[in-house]
């Protein structure tokens, strides 16, 4: 199953600094058994959309974004994702935000949202590394599951409730 992660950086994308949260985030989805490519973009809602575009017609199961979620005036990633996604999977970005709640005061400013977009799903991440890993730790696990069903694959539901 493919990946990509989009990097959302004015500074990383003009060679201004390193981007160390896109080949985390690149390294813990491989983990999970997704072939992952890893490109960069600079802030902005046009911007980011045609990342988003450019990885879902490659035909990747599923983009993840790093940064650009806040609050500064140039982070604009959820603004850029609900004009390519058709339905939101609110569940995804909740439990991202939940998970920090009682140890990050931080977690919360995170505007990220995720969703489907034909029969990819496309999640927003925070743009540091810690934010990537504490975000991946909660939703990684389902998301082989979620790119399945996105895809209209079959899939075994196990609850183990009747």
């Amino acid at each position: 199953m493919r990946a990509g992660v989009l990097t959302v950086s004015d500074r990383v994308s003009r060679g201004e600094a390193e981007d160390h949260s896109g080949p985390r985030a690149a390294e813990l989805l491989a983990a999970w058994g997704f072939a992952v490519e890893v490109r960069v973009v600079p802030d902005g809602v046009a911007e980011v959309e045609a990342g988003l575009r450019s990885f879902l017609a490659s035909g990747v199961a599923l983009v993840v974004t790093t940064g650009g979620t806040g609050f500064g005036p140039r982070d604009l990633t959820p603004e850029a994702t609900r004009g390519i996604i058709e339905r939101e999977a609110p569940g995804l970005s909740e439990a991202m935000r939940a998970a920090t709640f009682g140890f990050n005061p931080h977690g919360m400013l995170s505007r990220g949202i995720a969703g489907i977009a034909g029969t990819a799903l496309v999640v927003n991440l925070p743009g540091s590394v810690k934010g990537v890993e504490e975000s991946l730790a909660v939703i990684g696990p389902a998301l082989r599951h979620a790119c399945e069903l996105a895809a209209g694959e079959p899939s075994e539901h196990r609850s183990g409730l009747c």
